[in-house]
This record gives structure tokens, C-alpha cells and sequence, in this order.
């Protein structure tokens, strides 16, 4: 298979996983009944104090449970990873990290938040938004760890290819 086929594939399955994806992650934020979000708030609820949050879960961790911090801070970026990652796959020429990628990561997190305040399901929260773009940012870090590997691959792969097959030994 071609390179460029491969890329098409790739871009495809990408694609797709981006949509489940999205999928997936408007279901957990808007109506999964495990995270509170069976019901509308009567009232507006935000936050646009950073930090506040983070260190309101970290200062009554044991009150509230480890469960808890873990599913709020640690879900919150988790919940971004596959953005990171999937964006640059997706488009190859938007692989470059700042400002495309970062801007995207925060603008849709940002829109996130938005809609839960305005839906009033959830509530906005800057700890949110800094949460989601370290999130992509980690993402992207993995996105380019992969590239950087299947890049030296193919390298070697077309090495041994021009070498009819023989991989080459030091003398």
C-alpha cells in the first residue's frame, strides 16, 4: 500500500474515531446520569475564579473521597487526550503545535463549558477549561511521540527496501 493511500486511511479511521469521540464525550457531559446530569439546574453556575475548583477538590479530598479529585482532575484531562491526539491526525498540516492545535483544544473546551452554562447542565469552570487544554496539550505530546516513531520506521523501511532487502552491518 502506498503512502499516500495509508494516509487516506489513516485520515478516515481517524475521522471516525473522532466523531465516536465526540459522541462519547457529549454523552458523559450532558447526559450521563452518573455525573449529575439528569436534571437542569433552576440557576446559572460558574466559576471564573482559576484554581478554585482544583484546590476546593484537593483541600477536601478525604471528605469527598479520592474517587471523586480523581474522576474531576484527572477526567477532565483525560477527557481531552484523544482531541490532541486526533486533530493533528486528522489534518497533517494543522500538526503544528502552537497556535493551531492548542487554540482548537482550548476554543472547543471553551464552547464546552459555554453550553453547559447556558444548558445549565454542569457548570462553566476555568479549572475546567485549564484542565481540557492540558488534556490536548498531553495529547499532542503523544501524537507526536507516535509520529516521530512511525516516521523513523518508514525511514528504516525505505532503507532496507533500496538495500534489496539487506539491512546494512557495521564494518
Amino acid at each position: 500500500m502506498s503512502r499516500r493511500k495509508k494516509r487516506s486511511l489513516q485520515k478516515v479511521v481517524c475521522s471516525l474515531l473522532f466523531l465516536t469521540y465526540l459522541i462519547v464525550l457529549f454523552y458523559f457531559l450532558f447526559f450521563a446520569e452518573s455525573f449529575g446530569r439528569n436534571f437542569a439546574s433552576e440557576e446559572y453556575q460558574y466559576n471564573l475564579t482559576l484554581f478554585k475548583e482544583i484546590m476546593l477538590y484537593w483541600n477536601y479530598r478525604e471528605q469527598i473521597g479520592y474517587g471523586a479529585v480523581f474522576i474531576n482532575l484527572i477526567g477532565n484531562i483525560g477527557a481531552f487526550v484523544p482531541f490532541g491526539f486526533l486533530v493533528p491526525s486528522m489534518f497533517p498540516k494543522k500538526n503544528v503545535f502552537f497556535p493551531k492545535v492548542l487554540l482548537e483544544g482550548f476554543l472547543f473546551s471553551l464552547i464546552v463549558e459555554s453550553i453547559q452554562l447556558f444548558t445549565k447542565v454542569g457548570s462553566f469552570d476555568v479549572d475546567d477549561i485549564l484542565l481540557n487544554t492540558i488534556g490536548v496539550v498531553i495529547g499532542y505530546i503523544i501524537f507526536a511521540i507516535v509520529r516521530h516513531i512511525g516516521d523513523r520506521t518508514y525511514k528504516k523501511y525505505l532503507g532496507r527496501v533500496k538495500n534489496g532487502g539487506k539491512t546494512k552491518t557495521a564494518s
